[in-house]
């Protein structure tokens, strides 16, 4: 079942500044892949880049977006 507009973080990508940092659930349902493979991301250091608030990860929205642009960028250089 697709998620409300105002809780669904691509339309938080798409509407400008985020009313929240996003969470690794949301990064692997913004790109359609499993949460192990964004904690293996964070690891190698190759996905887009978080931080921790206490034991908690998060991701601005500006910087996921950053990085979506860049992989656009690299891919059609």
């Amino acid at each position: 079942m697709p998620r409300p507009a105002e809780s669904d973080p691509r339309a938080t990508l798409r509407s400008g500044l985020p009313d929240r940092y996003l969470t690794p659930d949301d990064i692997a349902g913004m790109f359609g892949v499993p949460l192990e493979t964004v904690y293996q991301w964070r690891r190698k250091r190759t996905g887009p880049p978080g931080f921790r608030i206490g034991k908690h990860l998060r991701y601005d929205p500006a910087d996921v977006r950053a990085y979506v642009s860049a992989l656009k960028h690299s891919a059609a250089a």
